[in-house]
């Protein structure tokens, strides 16, 4: 698969993770790991951009006697799952004239 593609994909994932409920990096690898896997190293850059890019924000937690990080979606990060959802429309649109059905299927 196209680097770009699975990378866009795997952003939306990680927001539907957090759309369901605020979490930590290890929760969040085991909530995607019945669909997509990724490890904690592929994760945590993927964090970083989306809270940079302001659809992710995170808070700390004490826990064990350490601070854990827990992620919260933004409204900006709900909206951008409802855009990929209406762009993967016309991705599927794309998929199946490619595979030789028509467009009205």
């Amino acid at each position: 698969m196209d680097i770009q593609l699975k990378r866009g994909i795997l952003d939306i994932c990680v927001l539907a993770v957090l759309q369901k409920e605020d979490s930590y990096g290890y929760k969040i690898v085991k909530d995607l790991l019945p669909f997509v896997e990724i490890s904690e190293s592929t994760l945590y850059p993927i964090l970083k951009r989306l809270e940079s890019s302001n659809l992710v924000r995170f808070y700390q937690v004490e826990h064990n006697s350490r601070l854990r990080k827990y992620y919260q979606i933004t409204e900006q990060g709900k909206e951008r799952i409802s855009e990929f959802i209406c762009e993967w429309e016309d991705v599927m649109k794309m998929y199946r004239f490619i595979k030789g059905g028509t467009e009205n299927e």
